[in-house]
């Protein structure tokens, strides 16, 4: 037996030695590398651009997609190719769909604790405490999508000989800046009562904590969620916001994520197409029950006249 078979042999056998003993084997970390979601699927950003992610002390923990305006500009083709599907999709089938959500969340919950714990400077507990609030707020919006109608429509009173009915559709494709400082939580609240209620979402997420939001679209991904009907971008909030603003084909956008000089800049953008805007309003408990303002936010209603008519000699009518 040669020499280098003979230490080949040897460390073979130390190597079986360690793992029957329980020794722990020396091995590289994978490193997670993280992508945007857009159209169903994960690229790269098409300028090749990342920055550098870090936690609330400064370490560094990943480097992110730096996403460009071409970007913002596919993730608005994107969801305007879903539009028509998700909305034409019975507020049942979007309930069921937005619980599927919840479902997969709740299977990869440690993972996203520890990276809203990373991002945010919280304790296990406190991270933990945030995504069972995410969680528990997809379950919320997935009952609500069949009900929101109840509230929001129904018939009218007209004096004449005819009816008319209002119902609510939804209002096509909104950006969605999410919040800054609550990385998960906050996004989940501003992105459930878009799609819940049928439009479609490009969503940029917090500049300073992009993580969560990013693993967020491999739980869409697998969740039924219909490829296109949430975007998710990282970067850098301000230069992917101005072409959605001025986008033609964005119906609305929320402008929860900008700051107040931003937000009066992207408003203005906004109304060249007449885009609904939501304008930023201070959250000091994203935990908070949330009501229903942020899915009629993004609502159209439509209203159908119909004339009764007469029912034979005595003028009763239907």
């Amino acid at each position: 037996m040669s020499e280098k078979t003979d230490k080949n042999v040897q460390a073979g056998k130390a190597a079986t030695a360690d793992t029957a003993g329980g020794t722990e084997q020396r091995r590289l970390s994978v490193f997670k590398t993280y992508k945007l979601y857009v159209g169903g699927k994960f690229p790269r950003s098409e300028s090749g651009r990342v920055f550098e992610v870090t936690d609330s002390g400064g370490n560094w923990l990943a480097n992110a997609p730096l996403s460009s305006r071409k970007d913002a500009r596919d993730a608005v083709v994107a969801a305007r190719k879903a539009f028509g599907g998700w909305a034409g999709a019975t507020a049942y089938n979007r309930g069921q769909v937005l619980y599927r959500v919840a479902e997969m969340l709740e299977g990869r919950r440690e993972q996203f604790v520890r990276e809203v714990a990373d991002a945010e400077g919280l304790s296990q507990a406190q991270a933990a405490a945030q995504v069972d609030a995410a969680v528990d707020r997809w379950v919320w919006y997935a009952g609500w999508t069949d009900k929101i109608a109840q509230i929001v429509g129904g018939g009218n009173p007209v004096a004449g000989p005819f009816f008319n009915l209002s119902s609510p559709e939804p209002t096509g494709v909104v950006a969605v800046l999410a919040p800054q400082e609550s990385s998960f939580l906050g996004l989940v609240s501003v992105l459930a009562p878009v799609i819940a209620t049928g439009n479609t979402a490009v969503v940029v997420a917090s500049e300073k904590a992009p993580l969560p939001a990013l693993s967020l679209g491999e739980v869409l991904a697998t969740s039924d969620v219909p490829g296109g009907v949430v975007n998710i971008l990282s970067g850098r909030t301000a230069e992917i916001a101005a072409p959605l603003a001025a986008h033609q084909d964005v119906n609305a956008i929320d402008l929860a994520g900008a700051d107040e000089a931003l937000a009066k800049e992207l408003e203005i953008a906004a109304a060249d197409n007449l885009k609904r805007v939501l304008r930023p309003q201070p959250v000091d408990n994203w935990a908070a029950a949330p009501g229903t303002d942020r899915m009629t936010a993004f609502l159209e209603t439509k209203t159908v006249w119909h004339p009764t008519g007469s029912l034979g000699a005595s003028g009763s009518a239907y």
